[in-house]
Parts: C-alpha cells; structure tokens; sequence
C-alpha cells in the first residue's frame, strides 16, 4: 500500500493534483478544500494516500491529514458511499464539522454534501455515530508515539480489507509494539479468523 507521497507539486486542477517523485507524475484525486490550502506548483509537498482499487480501476487519493484519510475511509466503508461523495463530504465540512454533524445525527446538514441525499445520510448516520468521533480522536494527534508507524499501516490494510473499525482495534489490541507490519497482519488476521 502506498502510504503517503513526497514529491515536487507539478499541476493542480479542480479535483486532482499530479506530484511528481522520482521522475514518476502520480495523479491524486482530492477534496477541494485540501486543493486550496496547497503551496504554488513547484513546491514540494507530502500527502498521505489511499489506493482505491476496483475491478476496471485503480485510483489514488491524496490528503493533508491522516484525520482526513481515516474520515474518507470511513465514509467510503458505509455502503453506497463511495470516493466521489467521500471526497465532496471532506470539500463541504472540515472533518471536525462533519463528525459533529455525525454524532448530532444532523441528517440536513449532511444532505448538503452533493450526491448524498436523505437516505445514504441517515445511512451514514446510522453506520457511523459512536465510533466515528472516538477514532478520529485518536487519528487527529499524528504522532508516531501513539500509533507507530508498523500499526497505522497495520490498520490502513485492515481497513482497506472490509474490517471495520471495531474489527480492526480488536485485532491488534495485544500485539507488540516492537512488530512489522507484516507480523502485526498475520497476528491480526489471526485473530479476525481470517
């Protein structure tokens, strides 16, 4: 898995950005909001990524801040929700903002966000509040000491699987902090009975 990408900004559009690292050009789909708060082309920049994989397409997504990532992930977990509407919720709210809609199961607020309409909101709703806030808590300090780097991959494949949130803290609670992430899979997998 591609875990982020650092490389020298080479063009921007409406919805994608092409870095360029090691004489490669790597096109990432982003939020809009994220687009704005980027330097002028030719600066260099790192965001954290997510490959999208599907049976006619690979797609990579670019964000500024793992708390963006793990929100488009969890979004994208809830079903009918993919990673357009994933990425317009994080253009519309801030991820703070659209957790507190979550939890205050503000179903109109959430139906702003173009092509959600009143039943994927109360799907997501539904799906997410509870566990949404306390994982972004978590995901919003961004310090390795919280969560080495062996774990967050660790997580980001589980998640990319199908396992959900739950399934995944649940899996590697109990594992060494000293582990690689190929170990910390197995033991997880292991415990998921997978």
């Amino acid at each position: 898995m591609i875990a982020f990408i650092k490389g020298t900004l080479a063009h921007k559009s409406f919805d994608t950005v092409y870095v360029e690292t090691g004489g490669i050009g790597y096109a990432l789909g982003m939020a809009t909001s994220d687009l704005a708060k980027l330097p002028d082309l030719g600066a260099e920049v790192t965001l954290y990524t997510y490959l999208y994989v599907r049976e006619d397409a690979l797609s990579l997504y670019g964000f500024l801040s793992l708390e963006e990532k793990n929100l488009f992930l969890r979004l994208t977990s809830v079903s009918g929700v993919g990673p357009k509407v994933a990425l317009a919720a994080l253009s519309v709210f801030e991820p703070a903002d659209l957790v507190a809609a979550v939890t205050a199961q503000d179903i109109t607020a959430i139906s702003r966000i173009p092509g959600i309409g009143k039943k994927t909101a109360s799907r997501i709703v539904l799906e997410l509040k509870g566990s949404l806030e306390k994982d972004l808590l978590s995901a919003s300090d961004d310090k390795p000491a919280s969560a080495p780097a062996a774990f967050q991959a660790a997580r980001e494949a589980l998640l990319s699987m199908g396992f959900t949130s739950e399934e995944t803290e649940l899996a590697l609670k109990g594992a060494s902090d000293e582990t690689s992430e190929a170990a910390l899979l197995q033991y997880a997998l292991k415990r998921l009975g997978a």
